[in-house]
């Protein structure tokens, strides 16, 4: 398990875990391949390499984010990275915190994904009230990323995309 990155408070956390129709090397595959990101990432709109490196640790993104009305720019990397195990992300700036995907053979040509997400969380009076607004919208979009690339994995894993890609 990624521990969550010190972001200068308290984190929250959350974790969810899904059956996935494909063996664990596709589904790597497929959520490995940073052009497909945008795709199944809930609030990412673009998502491009910031330096040399396109995939595994030390792989830096630049990020935009859309959220409603609301638009950004953040900075990710891949901090935690075995092939066809694990890529976990960290978010820099206004959306601080981790996103870590486990992979995880099922057998009979299936996995079990396992989404993470450590998240900053604000103190004080604040807090109190924006804690559950705050990881309600967290919980709601760790849920719809997952669940949206579990469709993608599957999808993908239909088409003869696979041998070409991998």
């Amino acid at each position: 398990m990624t521990a969550a990155v010190d972001q200068g408070g308290p984190m929250g956390h959350i974790r969810y875990a899904s059956d996935v129709g494909a063996p664990v090397e596709v589904a790597f595959t497929y959520a490995d391949n940073h052009r497909f990101v945008p795709d199944w990432m809930f609030g990412v709109a673009g998502f491009e390499p910031a330096g040399e490196l396109d995939r595994g640790r030390g792989a830096v993104f630049s990020t935009d984010t859309r959220f409603g009305p609301w638009r950004s720019t953040v900075e990710c990397e891949i901090t935690d990275y075995r092939r066809n195990v694990v890529i976990g992300y960290t978010l820099r700036g206004r959306l601080a915190g981790t996103l870590t995907f486990h992979f995880d053979p099922l057998g009979y040509g299936r996995s079990v994904l396992t989404s993470e997400a450590y998240y900053a969380t604000p103190t004080g009076l604040v807090a109190r009230l924006l804690a559950r607004p705050i990881e309600s919208a967290v919980r709601a979009a760790l849920r719809r990323t997952e669940a949206q690339l579990r469709r993608e994995i599957e999808e993908f894993h239909r088409t003869d995309l696979v041998g070409r890609i991998a």
